[in-house]
């Protein structure tokens, strides 16, 4: 009996993972849907829910506020994967750092921002908006900035110890440089009000970051 219940156990506890993973990735894509379609402020939860086509508690379980909700929503469509881990611990960002041709890592990195804003999307509208009105979304939009402005920093590090950086430029203003050039705001106004394709903008980030931060190559 007791080897039975054990192998029922085994048996379920996958499935029931399988399930709770797709009742997730439901009430997440709902939310982006209606996110971006009614704002942040007329999204009500009771709305994601019927839009799942889960029960309000089901939508409340895995994120317990709205807020969570959001940032949930934002760390799925910046890692591009369920994965807990940072951002800095991505193979797609290991890539960056460890790469030792100065151009080749700017390029890189320059890949790495059209996926990961080509996946976010117009979601950095929602969130900034958010921000100005909840507080727990305006403690997300800092923490998206500071952990942006680190991992910039990661990068102009990698170079800084390469001696690739220009002559008598630091890595404090060098992370600057980097930030500004690939932050959300840029990728907006180029892409999102010019028109620009998201490939126009990995070519020009990769070209302008290096002509920004490397000396003679």
């Amino acid at each position: 009996m007791a080897d039975t219940q054990r192998s029922r156990r085994t048996y379920n506890s996958p499935r029931r993972r399988q399930q709770a993973a797709a009742t997730r990735k439901a009430i997440l894509e709902a939310a982006e849907q209606l996110f971006l379609r009614d704002g942040y402020p007329a999204t009500t939860m009771e709305a994601v829910a019927a839009e799942a086509g889960v029960s309000l508690k089901t939508a409340y379980l895995p994120f317990t506020t709205k807020s969570g909700l959001l940032r949930a929503l934002w760390d799925l469509r910046l890692k591009g994967d369920e994965q807990d881990a940072p951002v800095a611990q991505h193979e797609w960002f290991r890539d960056v750092v460890q790469e030792r041709d100065p151009v080749r890592k700017l390029q890189l990195n320059a890949r790495n921002s059209r996926a990961a804003k080509t996946r976010i999307g117009a979601m950095f509208k929602v969130i900034r908006g958010a921000a100005e009105i909840d507080v727990d979304c305006h403690t997300l939009w800092q923490l998206i900035q500071d952990d942006f402005h680190a991992n910039q920093r990661t990068i102009v590090d990698s170079l800084h110890r390469d001696g690739a950086l220009r002559s008598g430029l630091g890595v404090a203003r060098g992370t600057d440089l980097l930030w500004t050039l690939n932050h959300p705001d840029v990728w907006l106004l180029l892409v999102g009000e010019r028109g620009w394709s998201p490939r126009a903008y990995e070519t020009w980030l990769a070209q302008t970051s290096c002509a920004q931060l490397l000396g003679a190559q």
